[in-house]
């Protein structure tokens, strides 16, 4: 599915730019793109990165 249509991002590459350290919409956007265009999709990155942290709670105290 994608994360970001103006980008062609998909959801499984917004998570690895998560993992990598990404941890804002700004950040995502630096990394893939996604967000960076009309915006729509920020918001769905930013319940992406609450899910990230919420699922992975040993990411978190990284």
């Amino acid at each position: 599915m994608y994360a970001c249509i103006c980008h062609g991002v998909h959801d499984q590459e917004v998570r690895e730019c998560i993992r990598a350290g990404a941890h804002t919409e700004d950040a995502i956007g630096d990394a893939c793109e996604a967000g960076t265009g009309c915006g729509n999709c920020r918001e769905r990155l930013a319940d992406m990165i609450e899910n990230y942290f919420a699922s992975e709670p040993a990411a978190a105290a990284a």
